[in-house]
């Protein structure tokens, strides 16, 4: 039931509670720089591992029982209201045991809103709560009838340290974003920072955009974001933040994101009778010199780091470029329903490098991949550093336009056989390469191909009128070699007409 309460806050639709009055608590001023302020604050002080300590039962809640918890959707927050918008809370508990402040902001106040239980539904394996322990929240989704107008839709949520999802208009979901990421793939290990508060402003009536603003806290650093969330075919994010760090930041990554390859036709670790599992096919790059670049993604045996020089770059991303049932064979998964996610930056963000980690699983309960802009020179600790830009949660990118050059459809390799040998057999060192693209690649077209080690041969681009793209082929051996950066692109006498395809190839 949703009823109308009347607080400090002036009038507002909220849960009708026994006590809603009791729901809302720390009512005071909300100003623009509210979080910045408190973030600013926040750095000038020792960083404080806070948990909640969990009433008996709730110490280690299996992934069944916290399941088994969820948010009454009678009492989604403004649920009803002509904006659309609504939002819902998340229990603590299993792996989200550090307090998740949530507060509202309306009319130029904000008020967090208090734990209670009876927002929630405790299903038969949950444990119930002992009335006394104020447990937080763990993070919040937002709804909207994104797919259809009767159906109030979660198109983005906000759970775990600073990850965050989202969709686009007939998507499911598949990779996340991070607010921040500190030392990737160190020696030392990552230190994850966390959201620990959040605050949902009120959208106004004809409103299409809702505003979410958080604050982040890590040992190292602590941050103000600003999240302007316009959800549809393209579920856009525009991301204002600003950080305060605590000491030098030497790696550090901005507009993070994480997903998972298992596998597909140029990388198969583990036998599988699916062709492709993956949430995401590629890294795709826009440097600063206008140059568009795709690395397909891979799944080796050892861990791979890979540094995309650039300045100023115009854009990167996570991309699910199969987009058909038959690319994955997967009737539960729905992978070719996964998102991309595309990070456009805003301003000048100076040199530095879009950075690719690839890290070794065996299953796909595993997000193996990370990539992120790792700006050149360290934050300095006692200094503040804003970005901004937006993401992009949608099916492809461009939505509804067309690159400027044919982009990369499929890329397969396997050894190549050797029929001319008496009898035919495979040589283990001569790897045999399929790529396709897919854009207008009409009149002569000459392939470029290179590697950094290694001998490159038989290079052929033809037209395949099946699929109607361009097929380009090639051979690699790697004899007496371990690790090769392989390099092609299609190109119109001196113009390239394709994006540059790169892969590194490992003997482990």
């Amino acid at each position: 039931m949703l009823g109308a309460v009347v607080t400090a806050m002036g009038r507002g639709t909220f849960p009708a509670m026994a006590d809603a009055a009791s729901l809302l608590i720390e009512q005071q001023p909300f100003a623009e720089d509210h979080v910045r302020k408190l973030a600013e604050a926040l750095a000038q002080k020792p960083w404080e591992d806070v948990r909640i300590a969990m009433p008996p039962g709730w110490e280690a809640l299996t992934y069944d029982q916290y399941r088994d918890i969820r948010f009454n959707p009678d009492k989604s927050f403004w649920k009803g209201e002509p904006h659309q918008f609504s939002f819902d809370l998340f229990h603590s508990g299993f792996l989200f045991t550090a307090p998740v402040d949530v507060h509202v902001v309306e009319n130029g106040q904000t008020a967090r809103i208090n734990y209670s239980p009876d927002l929630f539904n405790f299903g038969p394996l949950a444990p119930k709560t002992d009335g006394k322990t104020d447990m937080h929240y763990a993070g919040l989704r937002l709804r909207f009838p994104i797919n259809s107008p009767d159906v109030n839709d979660e198109f983005v949520v906000f759970q775990g340290a600073s990850y965050f999802r989202g969709v686009g208009r007939g998507l499911l979901y598949g990779l996340s974003a991070r607010g921040l990421a500190i030392d990737t793939g160190q020696p030392k290990g990552e230190e994850f920072p966390m959201f620990r508060a959040f605050w949902v402003r009120k959208p106004d009536p004809a409103a299409t955009t809702i505003v979410v603003e958080a604050l982040l806290d890590s040992p190292s650093v602590t941050g103000a974001y600003k999240f302007s969330i316009k959800p549809g075919e393209d579920t856009q994010m525009d991301v204002e933040l600003v950080l305060f760090p605590r000491r030098d930041l030497k790696h550090v990554g901005i507009a993070p994101m994480t997903s998972m390859f298992l596998l597909d036709a140029i990388s198969r670790p583990v036998e599988d009778f699916r062709p492709a599992v993956h949430d995401s096919d590629g890294l795709m790059v826009h440097t600063g010199a206008d140059e568009w670049l795709w690395r397909p993604l891979s799944n080796h045996k050892t861990l791979q780091v890979s540094a995309f020089i650039d300045r100023s770059p115009r854009g990167f991303g996570l991309m699910q470029r199969k987009r058909a049932y038959r690319d994955f064979l997967d009737l539960e998964s729905r992978y070719e329903r996964r998102p991309s996610l595309w990070a456009e930056p805003v301003g000048d963000w100076g040199p530095g490098a879009v950075e690719l980690y690839e890290i070794p699983t065996l299953l796909e309960t595993n997000d193996n991949i990370v990539a992120f802009w790792q700006p050149r020179e360290p934050l300095k600790q006692g200094q503040s550093y804003a970005f901004v830009y937006r993401l992009h949660w949608c099916a492809d990118w461009p939505l509804g336009t067309a690159l400027p050059v044919a982009r990369t459809v499929f890329s397969g390799a396997g050894v190549d056989p050797n029929y001319s040998a008496t009898p035919p057999s495979y040589d283990p060192d001569l790897r045999l390469y399929i790529v396709e693209f897919a854009g207008d690649l009409d009149g002569e077209i000459v392939p470029d191909v290179t590697a950094t080690t290694g001998v490159i041969s038989n290079v052929h681009a033809a037209k395949n009128d099946v699929e109607k793209t361009t097929r380009l082929s090639f051979e690699h051996n790697v004899n007496g070699t371990d690790i090769a950066e392989l390099r092609a692109v299609l190109k119109r006498g001196d113009k390239k007409v394709s994006e540059t395809w790169l892969y590194r190839w490992t003997r482990s």
